[in-house]
């Protein structure tokens, strides 16, 4: 079975990553890196969203994202940011899971300010989703789950 973990860059909507617990939660085989001033489950905003899902997912916490990013590094976990970038690929014509890959890593960004650009050089890939409205993107929270379920469909 492919298993997805989620890197959260420095997100700070406490609602936000209680949603992404659900969406793991329901997607089954997801384990959450919460790094920086990532809330993690201890804080009530992100239990009383997520609905108790918090209790079912695997998660780790780190004082910064690099730390996660160079675990995954050495585990040879393939990296793919979620930001838009002049090098970035439409997420439904995206393979997260090449030959023998059974594990991936999704990066999500700050609410503002997206993904630093430290953990964007170490990236393998960079993935996006076209907006065709007057904003460039998307809440995190349903981000994650549309790019989730995407990189699992082929599963």
């Amino acid at each position: 079975m492919k298993k997805i973990i989620i890197v959260l860059d420095n997100v700070r909507s406490a609602f936000n990553v209680g949603s992404i617990f659900r969406t793991a939660d329901a997607a089954g085989n997801v384990e959450i890196y919460l790094c920086g001033i990532t809330p993690t489950p201890e804080n009530s905003k992100v239990s009383k969203t997520s609905l108790g899902s918090e209790k079912n997912i695997k998660w780790q916490y780190y004082k910064n994202t690099q730390e996660a990013i160079k675990k995954l590094k050495k585990e040879k976990v393939p990296i793919y940011s979620v930001e838009l970038t002049e090098k970035s690929k439409h997420f439904q014509e995206f393979n997260y899971f090449k030959k023998d890959t059974t594990q991936i890593a999704l990066v999500f960004g700050h609410e503002l300010n997206g993904i630093s650009q430290p953990i964007l050089d170490k990236s393998d890939e960079c993935i996006y989703i076209p907006m065709k409205g007057i904003k460039e993107s998307l809440n995190v929270g349903i981000t994650a789950s549309i790019l989730i379920f995407e990189a699992l469909r082929y599963n």
